[in-house]
């Protein structure tokens, strides 16, 4: 039987779906009508082998406790070595029900409250979150942005944190949600030698690992045996697969007093089996889905390079930052001469596009914003379109 979801210029209607991008508008104060372009889903439909790997399992009927047996190991694992040529073991493996739970338990496991748990923002608003509500301290290696167009890391200014604030844990996002960058292997073994210097456990979010367009993903904990004993990698097929709402994922911790750690906040937090959908998905995802995530990171790909053009030629005052990762495009307002308020009011009540506001993700990111690309290319140019005719007008 061949894949049947491959026409990603299909748009399908998600409204009525108990969609949280396209079904809570209002109750999140915006006008009913925007276009939604902010939380990461895709506007795609998922592989036909997991719709049919869901179809039947439903049609079993019986949804009792649920777990997997080494089975799953394997395929998981097969996705990791072909893909990232990652060798993973299977006493690594601990699975949860989402990377953002993950990262909260983490905080909760290999710190104390007061403690400072260093970030790098920009980056993805939940990591704030996860340390601030669990009464821990935000400390920020800033990103900053190059001649280049491209986002760097002070390493400098890494290690003076590291050391001043006693840090015991780093949150690294490799692909680096929202600037895009995909990490080279020098960067990542400079942050690693100095965290492995000072002691700092490593939480690395990968989940956006399979969205690489410029460059190599090199998984953290594979790039050096000693950043193995340092490592919590988090992966998940809901990016890859358009599957957040299954509520999975597989993190993995080699080193076995982490990962006793890791599972004792697990069990204080009342978690146990994954729901069985979830698991259902990622295996046929990660067995099967192969054909179906090649067309759709083509289809991205030229997304990506649409959008970089029409920006180019037509936004006038925007930049598009140098993108080499993830489907979430990040977009350079400050040309335009807005402030950060009427940026906003004209994003949301003139262009009608409800994107992520730069300043969600950090002081550093006020005046950007980031606009999800994973959609059918006429959503997209209709978008892009109302950015124009907002900014002339």
């Amino acid at each position: 039987m061949a894949e049947r979801n491959l026409d990603f210029n299909r748009i399908i209607n998600r409204r009525g779906t108990r969609s949280l991008k396209y079904d809570f508008a209002k109750r999140r104060g915006m006008p009913e009508d925007v276009l939604p372009l902010w939380v990461a889903d895709m506007d795609f439909e998922t592989s036909s082998y997991i719709e049919d790997a869901l179809v039947e399992r439903a049609r079993h009927g019986i949804f009792g406790y649920s777990e997997v047996q080494t089975p799953y190991f394997e395929i998981v694992r097969e996705w990791m070595k072909k893909h990232h040529d990652w060798e993973v073991q299977e006493k690594w493996l601990v699975k949860t029900p989402g990377v953002v739970f993950a990262l909260a338990m983490a905080v909760k496991a290999y710190t104390k409250p007061g403690d400072g748990v260093l970030i790098q923002l920009p980056v993805y608003y939940p990591f704030s979150e996860v340390i601030e509500d669990n009464g821990r301290k935000v400390v920020s290696n800033t990103l900053y942005l190059g001649e280049d167009n491209r986002y760097h890391i002070d390493f400098d200014d890494f290690e003076k944190k590291i050391i001043e604030e006693q840090i015991k844990l780093f949150f690294l996002c490799s692909p680096h949600n929202p600037v895009g960058r995909v990490w080279t292997r020098e960067e990542l073994t400079r942050l690693g030698d100095i965290c492995v210097k000072h002691h700092v456990i490593v939480v690395s979010d990968e989940i956006h690992q399979d969205f690489v367009f410029k460059g190599k993903h090199f998984v953290f904990a594979n790039l050096k045996k000693e950043y193995e004993d340092i490592s919590i990698i988090c992966t998940s097929p809901s990016k890859t697969f358009n599957l957040a709402s299954m509520m999975m994922s597989n993190i993995f911790i080699p080193n076995r007093d982490l990962k006793h750690k890791f599972r004792k906040e697990l069990d204080a937090a009342g978690t146990s089996q994954l729901g069985v959908m979830g698991l259902v998905a990622c295996e046929a995802a990660y067995s099967q889905g192969e054909e179906w995530y090649q067309a759709m990171l083509s289809y991205v790909a030229e997304n990506i390079e649409f959008t970089k053009s029409y920006v180019a030629k037509k936004l006038h005052g925007v930049r598009m930052i140098k993108h080499e990762g993830t489907y979430l495009v990040w977009l350079d307002f400050r040309g335009t001469g807005f402030s950060v308020d009427e940026l906003e009011y004209l994003m949301i009540h003139k262009a009608k596009l409800w994107l992520d506001s730069g300043k969600i993700f950090g002081e550093c990111g006020r005046g950007f914003q980031r606009i999800n690309v994973a959609c059918p290319r006429s959503v997209l140019s209709e978008a892009l379109e109302r950015i124009r005719k907002a900014i002339q007008e």
